[in-house]
């Protein structure tokens, strides 16, 4: 599992990573270039001391053993590109190396009094000095400053001003890069909210599964928003079409109604009957559009289930008579309290009860248990009616939707009978969900369990 980084964490990362890039190209810079020759400066200060490089290694030069003034010859060479002669009074090299003839030649300019000379030949830069040895005396020390490979690097180690500028502008850079890492995927999220704003709901993020920092969950967050708020306004028109289509059948059979009640005055009496038959549909149809609809609600109110589960069943026993249906009640427990508020939970019961009824098969038998589970009472309502098709165990609890294949619907209804009771299940905290079980349809739904009221508490009711 990839370690968890967090916004701040790249950050505080971020800006101290720059803060070391700008302080090591300064240490870097002025390691290289405080321990490099200042070419430039031998010449522009010729009658003053000489550049710090070459004080050092003067002193060096003086205090130093033979076998560490060869190392710090060969190094000066290799490091520095600096090549130094230590030449006695006789002008041979201390060492033993062939004198180029300008090294002679410079070293011969330091006659009396004079202890420095500064020359130039063939590109390079020469520069004699006077020094003390105790091992050998008086000795001429010549430097050999050889053209820098790099005019850059040449500009760079004569000009403090330049190099104070590439760093400001590698920190710089640095800190662009690092902005735009951190602030792209802030950039993006806007971008997706003008859109989303702008009605195009299919706008989406792309972003890992799950991990990542804070912008990773907020990527998500964005998307699951966005998810949602499309199924809402999708759900939403669905349901404005279902309605529309809903309430035009009824209005058409008012309005036919009441023209044959205009044209034939002697069958008025029949044809208000019809009229009053469509009304009494269009005010069902609405009540359960509103309580399909309804905002959350106050749970102030106990319900026991096992005496309204042997009621409803009861009432189902008397209205599946005619069809040789009967429904069977079994539950394990005495006493099953849930908080429930007014009707809610009876009317949704009742509309799972009855939607079993309305597809179990004649002479069947519609099995309703009631058990307990740690933390919620389980119902279970079972039909003998074929079941439906897997792809619309969830449909079914869809208003208005109506499924044509299995479970025929030669019966009344608007399909608002399952999407009720999901909702209203959904506000007392528990859920509702379709299996096939082979030979029919199970609807299960659970509720939180509830302590037992009061005896004397008024509202523990059946």
């Amino acid at each position: 599992m990839t370690p968890r980084l967090h916004l701040f964490g790249k950050i505080f990362i971020g800006f101290w990573l720059a803060t070391i890039a700008v302080l090591a190209s300064w240490m870097l810079a002025s390691e290289y270039f405080d321990t490099s020759p200042d070419r430039d400066a031998i010449e522009r200060r010729p009658d003053g001391p000489p550049p710090r490089f070459v004080l050092r290694m003067i002193y060096d030069l003086q205090n130093l053993d033979e076998t560490a003034t060869r190392a710090l010859l060969a190094r000066a060479s290799a490091d520095h590109e600096v090549d130094i002669y230590l030449l006695d009074r006789a002008g041979t090299d201390l060492l033993g190396r062939a004198v180029p003839a300008s090294v002679a030649k410079i070293a011969g300019q330091l006659q009396g009094p004079r202890r420095r000379a500064l020359m130039r030949a063939g590109g390079q830069r020469l520069l004699a000095q006077e020094i003390y040895r105790p091992d050998h005396g008086l000795l001429r020390a010549v430097f050999v400053f050889q053209p820098p490979r790099h005019v850059l690097l040449g500009l760079l180690g004569s000009r403090l001003w330049l190099r104070i500028a590439v760093a400001i502008l590698i920190s710089g850079l640095v800190c662009y890069l690092l902005s735009r890492l951190l602030t792209s995927r802030i950039k993006k999220l806007q971008l997706a909210s003008r859109h989303l704003a702008n009605g195009q709901l299919d706008t989406r993020l792309l972003v890992r599964s799950r991990g990542g920092d804070e912008t990773d969950e907020l990527a998500r967050d964005f998307n699951s928003m966005a998810q949602q708020l499309q199924e809402r306004i999708e759900a939403q028109k669905r349901l404005l079409g279902d309605v529309s289509h809903e309430l035009r059948s009824p209005l058409s059979r008012l309005r036919i109604a009441l023209a044959l009640a205009q044209e034939n005055p002697a069958a008025t009496a029949d044809y208000l009957r019809r009229i009053e038959t469509e009304t009494e549909r269009l005010e069902e149809l609405i009540g359960q559009l509103l309580d399909s609809q309804g905002g959350d609600v106050a749970l102030e109110d106990h319900i026991d289930l096992v005496p309204l589960l042997q009621q409803l069943c009861s009432d189902a026993n008397f209205e599946g008579a005619a069809r040789a249906q009967r429904t069977v009640l079994e539950y394990s427990v005495d006493e099953a309290v849930v908080a429930s508020s007014g009707d809610l939970l009876r009317k949704s019961l009742e509309n799972v009860l009855r939607n079993a009824l309305g597809h179990t098969a004649p002479g069947s038998v519609v099995e309703v248990n009631l058990e307990q589970t740690p933390d919620h009472y389980r119902v279970t309502v079972t039909d003998h009616g074929g079941g439906v098709p897997e792809a619309e165990l969830e449909k079914i609890f869809e208003a208005f939707y109506r499924t044509d294949t299995a479970r025929s619907r030669d019966h009344g209804g608007y399909g608002m009978g399952l999407a009720i009771a999901r909702r209203a299940i959904a506000r007392h905290g528990g859920r509702i969900w379709a299996e096939n079980t082979g030979t029919g349809l199970a609807v299960v739904l659970t509720l939180p369990r509830h302590a037992p009221p009061d005896p004397g508490d008024s509202t523990a009711r059946v």
